[in-house]
């Protein structure tokens, strides 16, 4: 049998989005510009959703802050999603300490929010300029550095230069069915049912590969994580 031996298929925006139209039945001679312009703002709406559907394995990283005496608080990029584990580093030889999530009342109803010592909680407040808030304050026992491992936004998707889009391969079929559902509804409304199906079915397999593979896996919502 004779096979490609490669494995470099990833379409640029440009050709996902002929893929998409295809399906919902646009052929490439009726694409105008105001066409080419729906895609794009449907394929980055589309990546809005992505990145709010369930913590996406392929844009988590490592994030390490070194921590201040006598500040609680604490700047979060911007393009954060959620925050999932977060440990201290402290002391030496160097030793890692998980520390726990709380919820906003939950911090609120702590009497002695200056109170410093070895921070144990972190309450992650989601504002547009979004913050880390530690408990207990840090003090001057230790230099701590404060760690944690977040999800952060799909990047922009974009015509120039032939980019791709930040997906993993076992997605693209899923952000294809996608781009087309959202596509049917600005030009092919007769056919908004049938793709929404076929979006969901796609999502759902690529969905499910995207899945740490341990024997003990919490998956934590969206709808209520770390508010």
């Amino acid at each position: 049998m004779t096979t490609s031996s490669t494995y470099t298929f990833n379409p640029a925006l440009g050709s996902l989005a002929l893929s998409a139209f295809g399906r919902i039945q646009v052929r490439p001679t009726e694409l105008t510009q105001r066409h080419l312009f729906d895609a794009q703002q449907e394929s980055n709406f589309l990546l809005s959703e992505i990145s709010n559907l369930q913590p996406n394995l392929w844009t988590v990283g490592l994030t390490s802050t070194a921590l201040v005496a006598g500040t609680a608080t604490y700047s979060v990029a911007a393009q954060t999603v959620m925050i999932l584990d977060a440990y201290i580093t402290y002391g030496s030889p160097s030793t890692d300490r998980l520390i726990f999530p709380i919820s906003r009342t939950e911090y609120a109803s702590y009497p002695n929010k200056t109170e410093q010592g070895f921070p144990t909680v972190f309450w992650y407040d989601r504002l547009v300029a979004q913050t880390i808030t530690l408990w207990q304050v840090p003090d001057s026992a230790y230099t701590y550095t404060l760690n944690y491992y977040s999800c952060r936004q799909v990047q922009d998707a974009n015509y120039i230069n032939g980019q791709n889009v930040e997906l993993p391969y076992r997605f693209l079929d899923a952000f294809v069915a996608g781009l087309a559902y959202r596509l049917s509804r600005i030009y092919r409304p007769e056919q908004e049912q049938l793709r929404s199906a076929d979006y969901k079915r796609a999502w759902d397999i690529a969905a499910g590969q995207d899945v740490e593979n341990v024997s003990l896996y919490i998956f934590p919502g969206l709808g209520s994580y770390y508010r």
